[in-house]
C-alpha cells in the first residue's frame, strides 16, 4: 500500500509532479461546482432516503442492546458462525479500546434496525475486520471511526464474500470500507469518509468478482490527502487496485474531492456503466497501469473544474482530462470479458476537458521512474527480467511496460460551453500522447518512440462521436494541438464519421 505515484512526469515541466497541490484550495463559484442537484429518479440517491431495516428481530437472530457498550462484540464472539444479529434502533457502542473492533464468524449476517447506528465515536479504528467469509451487513449506519491512512472500517482485512447492502458508512477516517474477492456493495450511502469511500485493496492478492451497485459515493477525501501527501496518488471516491473483474453501475458519484473512480496498477475485465459522475474536483474517472475495460452509457457531467484550473493556472499545458487512460489498454493475452478499452454511448457535458490517452516513456518495469513501486506487468512475473540486454528485444521490449492500446472511443457526446465551466484556455482538449523518453540511461524507450506508438501504431481510434463546441485536439506531445479538419486528416484520420458543430456560449 502507499504506492508511491506521479501522473504525469514531464521532465520540464515540474509542476506536473505534484499532484493536486491545491486540491480544493479556492471554493469560489469559478473554482467549483455548485453542489449538485438531485439526479433522476433511476439513479442511486440513497444517503438521503435509506432503506428501512426491519422493526423486528427476525426469528433465531440474536438482538443487541444498544445500552450495553461492547455487546456487538461481545455477543459476535459467544455466538457460532452464520448467526443473525439484529440490531436495536439506536447508538450502538464498542469497548473505548482504540483496536475494539467486531469479529465476525463465517456467515455471520448483522441487520439494523431502524435507527440502528454503529458508532466509534472517534476512538475506535475499526467497526468489521478479520478474514470470515460471506459476511453480510445491512441497514446499518457505520460512522465516526478514526482508521489509520490506507485502512478501512468495514471488512477491515479484506475478507472474502462479504455483501454490505443498504448500509451508510459516513465521516469516518481512511476508508469507509476495504474490499475482498466477490464483494458486493449495494445500494449503499458512502459519504463524508476521510480518504476513499471504498479502497478496493487485497496486499499482495487480488480481488475478483467485485460488484458496485447502485450507491451514492459522495463527499469523500474530506481530509484531502492529496495535499498533505502531494503526489500519493491515495484519494478518490473508490480506489482499486489489482482487482480482476469488476462491475461499477448505476452509482452516483458525486462531489468528491479529487477523482470519482480510480483504477491504479494491474486492474483487468472492468465494466463502468450507467453512473451518473459529477461534479468530482478531479477526474471522473482514471484507468491507469491497467488492463481491458467496458465503460459504456455514463453520464458524466461537471467533473475535473478544482484540479483542471489549478494546472492551466500554473501555466501547465498538459491535456489534463475527466476521463483519463495513463498506460492503460486492451491486451488479448489477459483474459477479460473484452480484449480492449472501449469507450461508448457516454454522455459528457461541460467538464474540463475530455478525454487523454497517456503514456509515460519513462514508466516501465524495474525503472525508477516506475512510481507503481515494486510492480511489474501482467506480462512479465519477474521484474528483474525487465533489463538490459533483454529488455531491448523481443518480447521483453512489449512485455516490460503497460501500453495504452487498443482503445475504442466511439458513439460518445461531447458537450463544452466555456461560459458555464468559466474556462477560456486549456479545458476543450482530447489527446493523445506521451513524453519525450529520457530516463534511465539504459532505458530502450527513448526519444519519441513510445510518442509515435500511441499516436499512430497502437491501435487508438475515436470514431462516429458528437461534439458540441470549441474542441481541439492534442497529439503526439502537448505541443501539437490540432482543430477537428486536422485531426481528422492526415497522418492521424481520427474522428472518421464524427459531427462537430460549435455552440453558443464557446
Amino acid at each position: 500500500m502507499g504506492v508511491t505515484w506521479r501522473r504525469w512526469a514531464w521532465p520540464a515541466a515540474p509542476l506536473a509532479l505534484v499532484l493536486l497541490a491545491a486540491t480544493g484550495c479556492d471554493s469560489t463559484p469559478s473554482a467549483r461546482p455548485k453542489p449538485t442537484a438531485a439526479p433522476p429518479p433511476s439513479v442511486a440517491r440513497v444517503c438521503d432516503r435509506p432503506a428501512a431495516g426491519p422493526a423486528k428481530a427476525p426469528a433465531g437472530a440474536v438482538t443487541v442492546d444498544p445500552s450495553v457498550a461492547g455487546d456487538l462484540a461481545a455477543k459476535t464472539e459467544n455466538s457460532p458462525p452464520n448467526t443473525t444479529f439484529w440490531l436495536r434502533p439506536g447508538k450502538h457502542r464498542l469497548d473505548p479500546d482504540r483496536y475494539a473492533q467486531v469479529i465476525p464468524k463465517k456467515g455471520d449476517t448483522y441487520l439494523g434496525a431502524p435507527g440502528a447506528v454503529l458508532d466509534g465515536r472517534r476512538t475506535n479504528q475499526y467497526a468489521f475486520g478479520g478474514t470470515a467469509r460471506d459476511v453480510t451487513i445491512r441497514h446499518l449506519t457505520v460512522q465516526n471511526f478514526v482508521a489509520p491512512h490506507d485502512e478501512g472500517v468495514v471488512n477491515h482485512d479484506s475478507a472474502d464474500g462479504w455483501v454490505v447492502e443498504h448500509a451508510t458508512v459516513q465521516n469516518n477516517s481512511g476508508a469507509g470500507l476495504m474490499a475482498g474477492a466477490r464483494q458486493r456493495v449495494r445500494a449503499s450511502c458512502l459519504r463524508g469518509n476521510g480518504q476513499y469511500g471504498m479502497n478496493a485493496y487485497k496486499g499482495n492478492g487480488r480481488i475478483s468478482g467485485l460488484v458496485v451497485e447502485g450507491n451514492e459515493i459522495v463527499g469523500n477525501n474530506r481530509d484531502d490527502w492529496e495535499r498533505r501527501r502531494p503526489g500519493c496518488g491515495c484519494t478518490g471516491g473508490v480506489k482499486f487496485w489489482a482487482v480482476d473483474g469488476a462491475d461499477v453501475r448505476g452509482n452516483w458519484v458525486h462531489d468528491n474531492r479529487g477523482s470519482g473512480l480510480w483504477a491504479d496498477t494491474n486492474n483487468n475485465d472492468f465494466r463502468i456503466e450507467d453512473n451518473l459522475i459529477e461534479a468530482n474536483d478531479g477526474a471522473a474517472l482514471i484507468y491507469e497501469t491497467s488492463y481491458n475495460a467496458v465503460i459504456r452509457e455514463n453520464t458524466i457531467r461537471r467533473n475535473n473544474w478544482v484540479e483542471g484550473r489549478t494546472y492551466a493556472d500554473r501555466g501547465d499545458t498538459f491535456p489534463f482530462a475527466t476521463i483519463y487512460l495513463s498506460e492503460s489498454g486492451g491486451e488479448p493475452r489477459i483474459q477479460a470479458r473484452t480484449d480492449k478499452i472501449e469507450i461508448y454511448r457516454n454522455v459528457l457535458e461541460n467538464n474540463w476537458s475530455g478525454i487523454t490517452l497517456w503514456e509515460n516513456a519513462d514508466r516501465f518495469c524495474n525503472s525508477p521512474a516506475n512510481t507503481s513501486s515494486g510492480d511489474c506487468t501482467l506480462l512479465v512475473k519477474n521484474t528483474a527480467r525487465c533489463a538490459q540486454p533483454g529488455i531491448a528485444t523481443a518480447p521483453l521490449y512489449a512485455d516490460c511496460r503497460w501500453k495504452t492500446q487498443r482503445v475504442d472511443i466511439h458513439g460518445n457526446r461531447f458537450v463544452l460551453d466555456k461560459s458555464v465551466v468559466h474556462c477560456t484556455v486549456r479545458c476543450d482538449r482530447m489527446a493523445v500522447l506521451a513524453n519525450y523518453g529520457t530516463y534511465p540511461d539504459w532505458s530502450p524507450y527513448q526519444g519519441e518512440r513510445v510518442a509515435e506508438a500511441i499516436t499512430g501504431k497502437q491501435n487508438n481510434r475515436w470514431h462516429d462521436n458528437v461534439y458540441l463546441g470549441p474542441w481541439q485536439f492534442v497529439t503526439h506531445d502537448p505541443s501539437r494541438i490540432l482543430d477537428s479538419g486536422q485531426w481528422q486528416a492526415m497522418p492521424y484520420q481520427q474522428d472518421a464519421g464524427s459531427t462537430f458543430r460549435a455552440r453558443d456560449g464557446g
